[in-house]
């Protein structure tokens, strides 16, 4: 089925109204924004590198606010258990019967702020509902329901005391960015608003309206062509001298569904290859792991995205529709 011109427009223009109105939370961080919400309406999730200071939590608070949804915030810490995550049944004396106490994973945009510094077992509570937009809690599955957004977040400067994620965990994030610090026009416009307690925005969108976006994507067309460069791409990153393990399969999904919801941000019902090269480094350099040789040599995943980018080419031509 064909995407019509006033769908596109419906679609492209709830996006822009979304990310401008994050960017009042976020000043001068256009692309994180755009990427998070990409990753939003594709229900993907969002891995943010970043040191303290930089607007994370604003982001998801943002993020929920601006599609009038609920958001939660979890601290990860050592001690962190899973059930503190997920939710706990908790039997009542008084009817006798377990009752299910939700977690904070019931929310449409969870920050999980520091997500390596709890230990593995409490980072692998997230795997399931991540993946499946579900939890399972003493045989009983639950949906968090939709939209949902997991923006987890981790200090690249202090190491000490943190749990490294599993590859199996960094595969379930579809966008890994970073914030980072504001040049120096938009740290002026933050100072000159810093009497203002919180930013808090106010909603542009609804819930269902995200969902029905997110629906809308799949109608978006692929050429063969596209399908192709996205394989030679993930056959690439398999095939670098610098890397020992390349892209999933899931990568390819996740970048194919990214690159599905950034044409339509762009006013587009088909793809083109400098969607998938935008989105290339984001979605796909957390997922490789590189020779230690090659590490100690200062080799980093984001530059072998980037070669593999230059080196393989995209098609010459694309039909759309």
């Amino acid at each position: 089925m064909t995407l019509t011109p006033e769908q596109l427009a419906w679609f492209q223009r709830n996006f822009a109204r979304v990310a401008d109105n994050v960017e009042q939370a976020i000043i001068g961080k256009r692309h994180a924004v755009e990427l998070v919400l990409i990753a939003m309406v594709s229900q993907g999730h969002v891995l943010l590198e970043d040191v303290p200071g930089t607007g994370k939590t604003s982001l998801a608070r943002a993020m929920a606010q601006s599609v009038d949804g609920t958001s939660t915030r979890i601290q990860f810490t050592p001690d962190l258990l899973p059930g503190d995550v997920t939710g706990i049944t908790v039997y009542d004396q008084k009817t006798g019967e377990f009752e299910f106490h939700s977690g904070p994973v019931f929310a449409n945009v969870v920050l999980a702020d520091e997500i390596n510094r709890a230990s593995p077992k409490t980072q692998s509570a997230l795997l399931e509902v991540m993946a499946e937009g579900r939890v399972t809690i003493d045989g009983v599955t639950r949906e968090v329901g939709l939209p949902f957004l997991v923006i987890a977040t981790q200090n690249p400067v202090e190491q000490a005391g943190t749990y490294r994620l599993p590859e199996a965990q960094l595969d379930r994030f579809m966008v890994k960015t970073s914030l980072g610090y504001p040049d120096r026009a938009a740290t002026i416009q933050i100072l000159e608003g810093s009497g203002i307690s919180r930013r808090d925005v106010v909603p542009v969108i609804t819930p269902q309206t995200m969902v029905e976006m997110a629906t809308m994507t799949n109608q978006v067309y692929i050429d063969p062509l596209i399908y192709d460069y996205i394989a030679r791409l993930l056959d690439a990153t398999r095939d670098a001298e610098q890397v020992r393990l390349g892209s999933s399969i899931r990568g390819g999904i996740a970048i194919t569904r990214a690159a599905r919801t950034r044409a339509m941000s762009q006013g587009r019902g088909f793809v083109v290859p400098d969607d998938v090269k935008l989105l290339a480094e984001p979605v796909l350099a957390h997922r490789l792991i590189l020779h230690p040789e090659a590490e100690f040599d200062g080799v980093t995943a984001e530059a072998v995205i980037g070669q593999t980018v230059l080196t393989v080419p995209p098609p010459t031509q694309s039909g759309n529709a």
